[in-house]
């Protein structure tokens, strides 16, 4: 399954051995994520599993979608374009500059930096926060992201103890290497200034976070203008 890189793939960002269409018989893919089109997902194979795809994905799923289908189409025509080799190359290297900005402000992350697309801070480790804590915290200030687990996660895959952050759809919009070092001075500011909470009987508690009030909004503004610099159709006037 390559659902969350296929578009480092279609980028060409990924080759060789990391690249697995060459290499397996079939593969799997979502349509979104990093491959930039509609929710969905695809079924790829060689000629020796043909039929059996073929003959398998009728059967076990709902009825197709035309429009959707229309929109993989446009999806999959951009990703053939030279220009989307550009994008697969800057969301790798805003990746990596995300990673170094929350390093050097002294977040831990899972694998010592990334290769990709994906950041997976350790929260735990370094803020003293469980990923739901850090989760909810950040969307308070304007920033999302998802909890993710870390190996051998101490709080499970429901609390978990890391956060994912992916760099797509930022890079999508045209924030570069220098606006990602912001991105990871905002998460860093939150963080560090949220604690965690505790139950309605005063026990600690894993969901709950205290986050003073002032400093949500100052990052939930800033983060809106941030974004606001890089509109999603700059040639439409939305206001």
């Amino acid at each position: 399954d390559m659902a969350h890189f296929a578009g480092l793939v279609a980028g060409k960002v990924l080759t060789g051995d990391f690249d697995p269409v060459p290499h397996a018989q079939i593969v799997t893919t979502t349509t979104h994520k990093s491959l930039r089109g509609p929710r969905g997902g695809m079924v790829l194979c060689d000629d020796s599993l043909k039929d059996q795809v073929d003959r398998g994905c009728p059967m076990v799923l709902g009825g197709p979608l035309p429009h959707v289908m229309a929109a993989k189409a446009v999806a999959l025509a951009e990703a053939r374009r030279p220009s989307f080799q550009d994008y697969a190359q800057r969301v790798v290297d805003n990746s990596r500059a995300l990673a170094e900005g929350l390093m050097k402000r002294g977040a831990t992350l899972v694998t010592g930096g990334t290769d990709n697309h994906l950041n997976l801070i350790d929260v735990a480790a370094s803020y003293g926060l469980t990923g739901r804590q850090a989760e909810a915290a950040l969307l308070d200030s304007g920033i999302v992201t998802n909890r993710n687990a870390i190996p051998a996660d101490p709080n499970g895959a429901w609390y978990t103890s890391g956060i994912r952050i992916g760099t797509p759809a930022l890079t999508t919009r045209g924030l570069g290497t220098a606006e990602m070092d912001e991105v990871a001075g905002l998460i860093d500011r939150v963080l560090a200034t949220t604690e965690p909470g505790t139950t309605k009987s005063g026990a600690p508690s894993k969901a709950q976070h205290v986050l003073d009030r002032k400093t949500a909004d100052e990052i939930a503004q800033r983060a809106t203008d941030l974004v606001a610099a890089f509109p999603l159709y700059p040639e439409i006037d939305l206001t």
